[in-house]
């Protein structure tokens, strides 16, 4: 497992994922289910895009989809702040207060819209790979890419995401047409990659792992 680039501080100084998918503004979610330690799905996305609006409530802003145990620690603040039981889970007494606060149309922040990654591309020879992109918005850019399996997990207290395989800076310039040169490979070999694009107000997307193989 390796962390975020450390070249990269300044320009991605905190990483937080939000999955490749339909928009989530929290202030219009309604959650339907209780949510605990474990749990995972764009309602648990959707309920950290909301606590991450308050940096005071979730420093670390990571938005997975994965309850954890950051977000367990932004539940317990978000509960101790409306007089619930900091039980650090979405339970019946939490469900209406976060849902009515969701749903109130209040927002923290400049910039809450995330890049949206479109129309990836991968062309490849024996040794050589070429992806290409576009963003919905101007960003930079990081490809993740292994022989093994990648993994996105939530991280550790000090908020960084674990994230496996090998990093390869694309740009760290801003732009939405986007193009990554994946030399040395291995030929007949099928790679698993990760897109991930940031941009100027620190709003983040990573696309899920998918695979090429090179000739």
């Amino acid at each position: 497992m390796i962390k975020n680039p450390k070249f990269l501080k300044g320009v991605f100084a905190t990483l937080a994922i939000v999955v490749l998918g339909t928009p989530l503004f929290a202030e219009a979610y309604t959650l339907t289910r209780q949510l605990e330690v474990g749990s995972t799905g764009t309602d648990v996305s959707a309920l950290q895009t909301f606590l991450a609006l308050d940096s005071s409530l979730y420093p670390e802003g990571l938005v997975t989809g994965y309850f954890g145990a950051l977000t367990q620690g932004a539940v317990r603040r978000f509960q101790t702040r409306n007089n619930i039981s900091a039980v650090g889970r979405i339970g019946p007494a939490t469900l209406p207060v976060i849902n009515a606060q969701m749903n109130s149309g209040s927002t923290v922040g400049s910039d809450r819209t995330t890049p949206f990654i479109y129309s990836v591309i991968v062309s490849t020879s024996n040794t050589e790979a070429t992806i290409n992109w576009t963003t919905s918005k101007n960003t930079a850019a990081i490809i993740y890419y292994s022989t093994s399996s990648i993994a996105l997990t939530e991280g550790d207290v000090n908020g960084s995401v674990h994230v496996s395989g090998t990093s390869f800076l694309v740009h760290s310039d801003l732009r939405t047409t986007h193009q990554a040169s994946l030399t040395n490979l291995q030929p007949s070999t099928t790679y698993n990659y990760v897109v991930y694009v940031r941009d100027a107000s620190g709003n983040e997307r990573v696309t899920w792992p998918e695979t090429f193989r090179t000739k």
